[in-house]
């Protein structure tokens, strides 16, 4: 098997106007980036409103590896199989962030036969859009910094700024740094901060805005600071609201590629799934749905965190409904929730988790059935696909199809897209056309003016399985203020790790009964909703030692090598 950049490489794509007219979008609303790449302008959400919607389906998956269960390559692959089928099918996808593409985990392109190209491009820069993120978030922490050096005419209290700086590459270091030293002209000395800015707010507000003018509001409700007579200051107040914008104004727009077989697919927003809600954006999803029959959206990490995130953040403010949910398992992980191995990124991998081993999969399955249980919890259809890999024999894959559908699943099927491309995932798309046929009762986790501990409690018992929830002091202070501030009818976007159905990575399979320390609620005003902190959380990733981009250059034609 070749590396993934040498199957991209030779992979014949073609150009983004032949792509575009696939879905009978009109050149006009193409601004094209090169042959292969293209912004879809908003103009175009009048000429569409009133095109019949298509099916659309959501793919999340059981608890990952720190090597991840291979969404993007099913999302890809299944959008691949479904075009084999005869259904006109995009797939909608988040772009990477530079510091897992250049730290642990790699690009995001997807992999082996199941790819989106241009494959360097979408990894390395792209449109920019993450560019622009950045500059609008540390522009606004530079007008607060200003405000508070030049009069302080806000009264921000400096021990209760919230808003810190981004850098979109993992740099440990500055996760907590010093700001204003070297005297009175260069700002008023305090403890502050780096960010991943894939995890800024503006990520979020990006992902979730319904055209320029909801962006605009939103961003002008971002909370920065607090004054101290304990009031909000916003980047309304702070007057840079408007700036922010100006610069995010192409970031809105969604991007149009393809995947390795020239199937359409948008990418849009990049916001992680166990800090913020894990999903591409709203814009992109409804203009697939309105030119295609069939649509595959990709929510981050298991379905206790993208997928929940999904139905009651996202669903609740694009008022779309998933006709479908697919859920990726490897064979793999479920040995790795049986407790008996342990996966490390960038080492080689257990011999137990490469040899046959019914029973460590038997041990790990209730991951596999507590995450069928999350979907079924909110009325829709769902297909588990078991992403497999050459270490996987039939019998345990025939093993895991069996246990999949005495859990309730409504099909289980086995996916070979990385190693076949669409041919490995017809089967999947089969059941996956069938299951979307099927009724659905689509009902929200919890109402809005449902009070803010008990929305968390909801979330904590049935989502995770735990038996109760515990509030720090500075979080029950939390909850008093943001109900006082009128925020309490906000939905809940709980950030916690992603390796484990709980808030401690290294409880695997289905833990039960534990109680979920809430350490901190934060308000993401802009975006709109409130995220509890459980347990501790990075927003700021480290470099491993040896990242991926150690093996990264360029050769004298000037083309990428090592990139994956």
């Amino acid at each position: 098997m070749l590396p993934d950049i040498k199957i991209a490489q030779a992979a014949k794509k073609e150009p983004i106007g032949k792509i575009a007219r696939k879905l009978k979008i009109d050149k006009r609303y193409l601004i094209p980036y090169g042959d292969y790449i293209a912004k879809i302008d908003l103009g175009i959400l009048d000429k569409i409103k009133k095109r019949p919607r298509g099916k659309y389906i959501l793919v999340t998956a059981i608890t990952p590896t720190p090597l991840g269960e291979g969404k993007t390559v099913t999302t890809i692959g299944l959008s691949m199989a479904l075009n084999r089928l005869g259904k006109l099918t995009s797939a909608c996808i988040r772009q990477p962030s530079l510091g897992p593409v250049f730290g642990i985990k790699g690009g995001a392109a997807g992999g082996g036969y199941s790819q989106v190209l241009p494959m360097e491009d979408f990894n390395l820069h792209f449109t920019g859009d993450v560019h622009a993120i950045g500059l609008a978030h540390n522009l606004a922490a530079a007008f607060l910094d200003n405000s508070l050096l030049k009069g302080n005419k806000l009264s921000i209290d400096p021990e209760r700024i919230y808003w810190r700086r981004v850098v979109d590459v993992s740099d440990r270091a500055l996760r907590n740094i010093k700001i204003g030293l070297g005297g009175k002209k260069d700002g008023v000395p305090r403890d502050s901060g780096f960010d991943i800015t894939v995890a800024s707010e503006i990520m979020v507000i990006i992902a979730l805005s319904s055209g320029l003018g909801d962006l605009r509001q939103r961003i002008g409700k971002i909370i920065l600071a607090d004054t101290s007579e304990g009031k909000s200051i916003t980047t309304q107040g702070l007057k840079v609201a408007g700036s922010m914008t100006a610069l995010l104004k192409d970031a809105l727009k969604p991007n149009l590629i393809q995947t390795i077989e020239n199937t359409p697919c948008f990418v849009h927003a990049g916001p992680f799934a166990n800090i913020a809600h894990g999903n591409s954006s709203i814009l992109a999803d409804r203009i697939a749905l309105a030119c295609s029959d069939y649509v595959v959206t990709e929510a981050g990490f298991g379905a206790d965190c993208g997928a929940e995130k999904f139905f009651d953040i996202k669903c609740r403010q694009s008022g779309l409904v998933p006709d479908a949910a697919v859920i990726v398992c490897s064979i793999r992980a479920l040995k790795a929730h049986s407790g008996r191995f342990k996966i490390i990124a960038g080492k080689p991998l257990d011999e137990g988790l490469v040899k046959e081993n019914i029973a460590a999969i038997e041990e790990g399955l209730c991951n596999l059935e507590k995450h069928i249980e999350n979907i079924k919890i909110f009325g829709i259809p769902v297909v588990v696909a078991v992403n497999r890999f050459s270490s996987d024999t039939d019998q345990e894959v025939d093993f895991v199809k069996k246990k999949a559908m005495e859990f309730g699943a409504d099909d289980c099927q086995m996916s070979e897209v990385w190693l076949k491309g669409s041919k490995g995932g017809v089967d999947l798309a089969r059941s996956v056309i069938k299951a979307a046929a099927l009724p659905k009762k689509f009902t929200f986790l919890y109402p809005l003016d449902t009070p803010i501990k008990e929305k968390i409690k909801i979330i904590a018992t049935s989502i995770y399985g735990a038996a109760d929830v515990e509030y720090s002091e500075l979080a029950e202070g939390r909850v008093k203020l943001f109900t006082e501030r009128g925020f309490d009818n906000l939905p809940i976007c709980m950030a916690k790790t992603h390796l484990s159905l709980s808030h401690d990575p290294d409880l695997k399979g289905r833990p039960r009964d534990f109680i979920l320390p809430i350490r901190d609620i934060r308000a993401s005003a802009g975006a709109g909703f409130l995220y509890p902190l459980c347990g501790t959380m990075q927003t700021m990733p480290g470099l491993p030692s040896h990242p991926v981009g150690e093996g990264i250059d360029i050769d004298e034609k000037g083309n990428i090598t090592g990139l994956s």
